[in-house]
Protein backbone atom coordinates (compact mmCIF):
# COMPACT_ATOMS: atom_id res chain seq x y z
CA UNK A 1 0.00 0.00 0.00
CA UNK A 2 2.92 2.81 1.04
CA UNK A 3 4.59 1.69 -2.79
CA UNK A 4 1.30 2.37 -4.49
CA UNK A 5 0.92 6.02 -2.55
CA UNK A 6 4.69 6.55 -2.93
CA UNK A 7 4.82 5.82 -6.74
CA UNK A 8 1.54 8.06 -7.50
CA UNK A 9 3.03 10.76 -5.28
CA UNK A 10 5.59 10.38 -7.25
CA UNK A 11 3.86 10.98 -10.47
CA UNK A 12 2.23 13.89 -9.35
CA UNK A 13 5.22 15.59 -8.27
CA UNK A 14 6.72 15.03 -11.79
CA UNK A 15 3.57 16.11 -13.40
CA UNK A 16 3.47 19.33 -11.20
CA UNK A 17 7.54 19.82 -12.25
CA UNK A 18 6.96 18.81 -15.53
CA UNK A 19 4.33 21.52 -15.81
CA UNK A 20 6.38 23.96 -14.33
CA UNK A 21 8.82 23.92 -16.77
CA UNK A 22 6.48 23.84 -19.65
CA UNK A 23 4.87 27.01 -18.36
CA UNK A 24 8.76 28.61 -17.31
CA UNK A 25 9.68 27.77 -21.42
CA UNK A 26 6.37 29.52 -22.69
CA UNK A 27 7.18 32.34 -20.25
CA UNK A 28 10.75 32.58 -21.27
CA UNK A 29 9.97 32.51 -24.88
CA UNK A 30 7.36 35.17 -25.19
CA UNK A 31 9.46 37.76 -23.13
CA UNK A 32 12.66 36.67 -25.68
CA UNK A 33 10.08 37.62 -28.51
CA UNK A 34 8.70 40.74 -26.65
CA UNK A 35 12.12 41.77 -26.51
CA UNK A 36 13.19 40.97 -29.96
CA UNK A 37 10.27 43.09 -30.99
CA UNK A 38 12.14 45.90 -29.37
CA UNK A 39 15.48 45.49 -30.57
CA UNK A 40 13.76 45.20 -33.59
CA UNK A 41 12.29 48.86 -33.13
CA UNK A 42 15.98 50.22 -31.69
CA UNK A 43 17.44 49.20 -34.48
CA UNK A 44 15.16 50.90 -36.96
CA UNK A 45 15.58 54.07 -34.52
CA UNK A 46 19.48 53.67 -34.85
CA UNK A 47 19.05 53.72 -38.76
CA UNK A 48 16.19 56.77 -38.96
CA UNK A 49 18.79 58.63 -36.57
CA UNK A 50 21.59 58.34 -39.07
CA UNK A 51 19.36 59.12 -41.69
CA UNK A 52 18.57 62.11 -39.79
CA UNK A 53 22.22 62.99 -39.41
CA UNK A 54 22.96 62.68 -42.96
CA UNK A 55 20.37 64.47 -44.42
CA UNK A 56 21.50 67.79 -43.29
CA UNK A 57 24.31 67.69 -45.25
CA UNK A 58 22.61 66.50 -47.95
CA UNK A 59 20.16 69.84 -47.77
CA UNK A 60 23.09 71.88 -47.67
CA UNK A 61 24.91 70.51 -50.71
CA UNK A 62 21.79 70.42 -52.21
CA UNK A 63 19.95 74.33 -51.27
CA UNK A 64 22.22 76.49 -54.04
CA UNK A 65 20.29 74.14 -56.44
CA UNK A 66 16.71 74.14 -54.87
CA UNK A 67 16.58 77.63 -53.81
CA UNK A 68 12.95 77.40 -55.48
CA UNK A 69 11.91 74.10 -53.76
CA UNK A 70 11.85 75.62 -50.26
CA UNK A 71 8.18 73.35 -49.95
CA UNK A 72 10.38 70.18 -50.16
CA UNK A 73 12.59 71.91 -47.57
CA UNK A 74 10.10 72.28 -45.56
CA UNK A 75 8.71 68.87 -45.71
CA UNK A 76 12.39 67.32 -44.84
CA UNK A 77 12.61 69.70 -41.63
CA UNK A 78 9.25 68.74 -40.40
CA UNK A 79 10.19 65.32 -40.82
CA UNK A 80 13.16 65.60 -38.49
CA UNK A 81 11.00 67.25 -36.05
CA UNK A 82 8.13 64.92 -36.27
CA UNK A 83 10.96 61.92 -35.46
CA UNK A 84 12.84 63.75 -32.79
CA UNK A 85 9.61 64.33 -30.40
CA UNK A 86 8.18 61.10 -31.42
CA UNK A 87 9.70 59.21 -28.82
CA UNK A 88 8.59 55.60 -28.42
CA UNK A 89 5.24 56.32 -30.49
CA UNK A 90 5.80 54.03 -33.37
CA UNK A 91 2.83 55.66 -35.35
CA UNK A 92 4.61 58.85 -34.81
CA UNK A 93 8.27 57.68 -35.92
CA UNK A 94 6.15 55.93 -39.00
CA UNK A 95 4.57 58.86 -39.88
CA UNK A 96 7.95 60.52 -39.96
CA UNK A 97 9.63 57.89 -42.04
CA UNK A 98 6.87 57.93 -44.18
CA UNK A 99 7.31 61.74 -44.67
CA UNK A 100 11.05 61.34 -44.95
CA UNK A 101 10.38 58.86 -47.41
CA UNK A 102 8.23 60.47 -49.80
CA UNK A 103 10.37 63.69 -49.10
CA UNK A 104 13.77 61.97 -50.70
CA UNK A 105 11.50 60.53 -53.60
CA UNK A 106 11.29 63.97 -54.59
CA UNK A 107 14.11 65.54 -53.26
CA UNK A 108 16.06 62.36 -55.97
CA UNK A 109 13.69 63.20 -58.45
CA UNK A 110 14.48 67.20 -58.62
CA UNK A 111 17.84 66.49 -58.90
CA UNK A 112 17.45 64.59 -62.14
CA UNK A 113 16.46 68.66 -63.31
CA UNK A 114 20.15 70.33 -62.18
CA UNK A 115 22.71 68.61 -64.18
CA UNK A 116 24.90 70.35 -62.02
CA UNK A 117 23.99 68.59 -59.09
CA UNK A 118 23.90 65.31 -60.52
CA UNK A 119 27.62 65.67 -61.10
CA UNK A 120 28.69 66.90 -57.89
CA UNK A 121 30.23 64.34 -56.31
CA UNK A 122 29.56 65.45 -52.44
CA UNK A 123 26.15 65.31 -53.72
CA UNK A 124 26.56 61.61 -54.90
CA UNK A 125 28.65 60.43 -52.00
CA UNK A 126 25.29 61.40 -49.85
CA UNK A 127 22.42 59.78 -52.36
CA UNK A 128 24.58 57.03 -52.27
CA UNK A 129 24.78 56.71 -48.23
CA UNK A 130 21.13 57.62 -48.32
CA UNK A 131 19.88 55.11 -50.91
CA UNK A 132 22.02 52.77 -48.18
CA UNK A 133 20.53 53.61 -45.11
CA UNK A 134 17.18 53.64 -46.88
CA UNK A 135 18.14 49.48 -48.04
CA UNK A 136 18.69 48.81 -44.62
CA UNK A 137 15.93 50.33 -43.37
CA UNK A 138 13.38 48.30 -45.29
CA UNK A 139 15.42 45.46 -44.00
CA UNK A 140 15.11 46.37 -40.53
CA UNK A 141 11.44 46.88 -40.69
CA UNK A 142 11.21 43.40 -42.51
CA UNK A 143 13.00 42.22 -39.53
CA UNK A 144 10.60 44.02 -37.22
CA UNK A 145 7.29 42.88 -38.89
CA UNK A 146 8.55 39.51 -38.69
CA UNK A 147 9.13 39.45 -35.31
CA UNK A 148 5.78 41.19 -34.64
CA UNK A 149 3.52 38.55 -36.53
CA UNK A 150 5.82 35.77 -34.64
CA UNK A 151 4.77 37.50 -31.53
CA UNK A 152 1.11 38.04 -32.41
CA UNK A 153 1.22 34.56 -33.38
CA UNK A 154 2.67 33.03 -30.18
CA UNK A 155 -0.20 35.19 -27.77
CA UNK A 156 -2.85 34.15 -29.79
CA UNK A 157 -2.67 30.73 -29.35
CA UNK A 158 -2.92 27.86 -27.46
CA UNK A 159 -1.33 27.31 -24.95
CA UNK A 160 0.86 30.34 -24.83
CA UNK A 161 -2.57 32.65 -24.81
CA UNK A 162 -3.12 31.80 -21.01
CA UNK A 163 0.29 32.67 -20.32
CA UNK A 164 0.64 35.85 -22.16
CA UNK A 165 -3.02 37.44 -20.60
CA UNK A 166 -1.52 36.96 -17.50
CA UNK A 167 1.62 39.30 -18.89
CA UNK A 168 -0.85 41.24 -20.04
CA UNK A 169 0.27 40.94 -23.74
CA UNK A 170 -1.38 42.56 -26.54
CA UNK A 171 -1.25 42.55 -30.14
CA UNK A 172 1.50 44.61 -31.79
CA UNK A 173 0.94 46.76 -34.50
CA UNK A 174 3.21 45.95 -37.96
CA UNK A 175 5.56 48.99 -39.11
CA UNK A 176 3.30 49.77 -42.25
CA UNK A 177 3.77 52.04 -45.44
CA UNK A 178 2.09 54.99 -46.24
CA UNK A 179 -1.18 55.31 -48.42
CA UNK A 180 1.04 57.03 -50.95
CA UNK A 181 3.92 54.57 -50.89
CA UNK A 182 1.61 51.70 -52.12
CA UNK A 183 0.55 53.78 -55.13
CA UNK A 184 1.76 51.89 -58.75
CA UNK A 185 4.87 54.60 -59.47
CA UNK A 186 4.84 56.32 -63.22
CA UNK A 187 7.63 55.78 -65.22
CA UNK A 188 8.47 57.79 -68.58
CA UNK A 189 11.01 58.15 -70.79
Amino acid sequence: MIGIVMIILLVVILFVVGLAGYIFAIYNSLVRLKNDINKALGNIDVLLKQRYDELPKLINSVKGYMKHEKSLLTDITKARSIYSSAGNDIHKKAQADNMMTGALKTLFAVSENYPQLKANENFMQLQGRISGIENELADRREFYNDSVNTFNIRIQSIPDVIIARMLGYTAQEMFKAAGEEKKDVKVEF
